[in-house]
């Protein structure tokens, strides 16, 4: 099925200033009636993307120990070297969100995957503290386009209706990337030699790069209907160096899109800080597990690495269940109201669920450790606490592309600057965490700092969040 431009979906009219001729030809196909295959095919890609994005967070925890050797360094540097990484996460979007929506999602995709390749390979090559670290930083600011674009590449092919199966689909791969990670990281750290962790990478990246070239589309509403005026209007591109000045004053308008939608959206903060909670606290848990089992539990490095299995079981039954739920929520509430605009607060009763969830599975897991139980013990806490955290990121990203669906990569990209902050930050302070209060305080006083935050900020975004959301929407609409 085919639509004109003029009959594109409501939340979609809005999008561009560009009106095409009536009738179009030839005519125009919107993302959203594009073959269930292909938007299936497009978000198991981008999937594909941003689970190397999350391995690569993680995947070099097993040899931190013998790249610090190798390298001289000490242990504040090589916890620097496995967290800048999510430095170049933090800010990577500010610059990915915005080009995506002046230049196209598939562009920038391929651009910032090529980028990723580059300095991921060259982060083993130079043998130096430097080398490294400078190349973690900057191979986690190409990375950052797989958490910045998954999100609004599905959103452009799929409606409000469906925005859980749609996020399911692009999760189907990422939320194993923290657990798979470590795990493949032990075994060729062991097997071969550490620089083959950065190598492997960048050839799965090379290979979803390749599949992406050949079938990913554009997605990109506004990006689409420019493309689309040209071409019915017979118009070629114009040569770049007649165009730089109206592209420099484009590109200036938009990278300073996710800032001020950063400081004018109180939304956006609200968000931005449940997420960030949520991600630090959930790497810092990451950064000690393969530890705590070596440590607890006297097991050996490759043996401690398979425990990740355990986050990984959590991190998928969240993602495949907490998306048919996210749907199932938003059908019953919307009908109940049938003739009212669908509000983002219809994702909340997700959100509770999952911030209720989390620090049961961290009380459990960290006391299992202290009390020396048996270690299932603590794999079933890691599930639990995976379980809720995984939910809670669910929610927060079907509330921020509901209230954002005309900005939703530059929204993305403001609010996981925070994300990504915290990711890096928290997992600095963790072996001082457990060093002093161990394991079960420790753990228990991370389940106390995410209750008093997170349970009073869902509550609020149920009975307040209309109003929040209010507050600088006017701004926006002038950016």
């Amino acid at each position: 099925m085919t639509a004109t431009p003029t009959s594109i979906p409501d939340e979609e009219k809005d999008v561009g200033t560009i009106s095409s001729p009536s009738p179009p030809s030839p005519p125009f196909t919107s993302p959203y009636d594009w073959p269930l295959t292909r938007k299936i095919a497009i978000a198991l890609i981008v999937s594909l993307g941003q689970l190397v994005t999350l391995m690569s967070a993680s995947m070099m925890a097993p040899a931190l120990p013998t790249i610090g050797r190798d390298l001289h360094m000490g242990s504040t540097e090589i916890q620097i070297s496995f967290s800048i990484y999510l430095l170049g996460l933090a800010f990577g979007p500010f610059l990915i969100g915005p080009a995506s929506e002046m230049f196209g999602r598939k562009s920038v995709w391929t651009c910032c995957n090529l980028w990723y390749i580059f300095w991921n390979a060259i982060c083993p090559v130079g043998k130096s503290a430097a080398v490294m670290v400078v190349g973690r930083l900057l191979a986690g600011a190409g990375a950052s386009c797989g958490t910045t674009m998954t999100g609004p590449i599905v959103a452009d092919m799929f409606t409000r209706e469906n925005r859980g199966k749609s996020i399911a689909l692009a999760t189907v791969f990422p939320y194993l990337g923290p657990a798979l990670g470590p795990i493949v990281g032990g075994v060729v750290s062991q097997k071969v030699s550490w620089p083959w962790l950065f190598w492997v990478l960048s050839i799965f990246d090379g290979a979803v790069l390749l599949v992406g070239i050949l079938f990913i589309r554009e997605s990109y509403m506004p990006v689409l209907l420019r493309r689309h005026q040209r071409k019915v209007n017979g118009l070629k591109r114009e040569p770049f160096l007649s165009a730089y000045p109206e592209l420099l004053r484009k590109a200036r308008t938009a990278l300073a899109v996710p800032i001020r939608l950063l400081f004018r959206r109180p939304i956006i903060i609200i968000l931005s800080f449940l997420m960030g909670l949520e991600f630090g606290v959930y790497v810092l848990w990451l950064s000690v597990y393969a530890t705590l089992f070596i440590d607890e539990y006297h097991e050996t490095p490759t043996i401690s690495s398979l425990h990740y299995i355990a986050i990984a079981m959590g991190a998928w039954l969240a993602a495949q269940v907490g998306g048919q739920t996210l749907d199932i929520i938003f059908k019953k509430m919307k009908a109940r109201r049938p003739n009212e605009e669908a509000p983002p607060e219809y994702r909340v009763p997700l959100l509770a669920i999952g911030v209720l969830i989390c620090p049961v599975g961290l009380f459990w897991a960290g006391w299992s450790a202290q009390s020396g139980i048996h270690w299932i013990m603590v794999d079933i806490g890691s599930v639990i606490f995976t379980i809720g955290g995984f939910v809670t990121a669910q929610a927060v990203l079907a509330y921020l592309l509901d209230e954002f669906q005309k900005s939703a990569a530059s929204a993305n990209a403001a609010a996981r600057m925070l994300s990504n902050l915290f990711g890096f930050s928290f997992p600095l302070f963790a072996p001082q965490l457990y060093a002093t209060l161990g394991y079960g305080w420790g753990t228990t006083l991370l389940a106390l700092v995410w209750t008093v935050f997170a349970v009073p900020l869902t509550v609020m975004l149920w009975f307040r969040g209309a109003e929040v959301r209010a507050v600088g929407r006017r701004e926006e609409n002038d950016l």
